[in-house]
């Protein structure tokens, strides 16, 4: 007497091989390897903390302009351009963005400040150049029907 509840093996081995074979693709159907993603963040960390060091950043400015690096790769890649700088007699490049202020040190309130009064007078010089435009324009009107009269 032979089992209802098993599969002929004629058809479940083509069937097999070929679910097998599709699933070998994974990596296509944007199934992400765990390995994989980790090397890349590594390999990031390591990226930004050489570019940091090589644009004369201080490890603790590049965490806090980096905060979603992980700190143990940046490190790494700042030690790394270090040594390489050294070893090779490098100078490094001046940064173009500025350090980031430490919220509410004086200058973070200066700037704040500084930045508030700009779009202030901003703001009034469009609310001027409307009020002109809305008087040109009443102007045109009243000129318009003077000559229509």
């Amino acid at each position: 007497m032979k089992p209802t509840f098993l599969p002929r093996r004629p058809a479940f081995l083509p069937l097999l091989l070929a679910c097998l074979l599709g699933l070998s693709g994974c990596e296509q159907l944007g199934i992400e390897d765990p390995a994989k993603v980790l090397a890349a963040k590594e390999a990031e960390g390591k990226a930004i903390g050489s570019a940091c060091r090589h644009a004369l950043r201080a490890i603790e400015d590049c965490y806090t302009l980096n905060p979603k690096a992980h700190k143990a790769s940046v490190f790494a890649g700042w030690r790394e351009m270090d040594e390489y700088m050294r070893e090779n007699k490098l100078e490094g490049v001046t940064p173009v963005v500025p350090r980031p202020l430490k919220p509410g040190s004086p200058e973070a309130l200066a700037q704040e400040e500084k930045a508030a009064a700009a779009a202030a007078a901003a703001e009034e010089a469009k609310a001027k150049e409307a009020a002109k435009e809305t008087g040109k324009a009443a102007g045109k009107d009243a000129k318009a029907k003077a000559a229509a009269q």
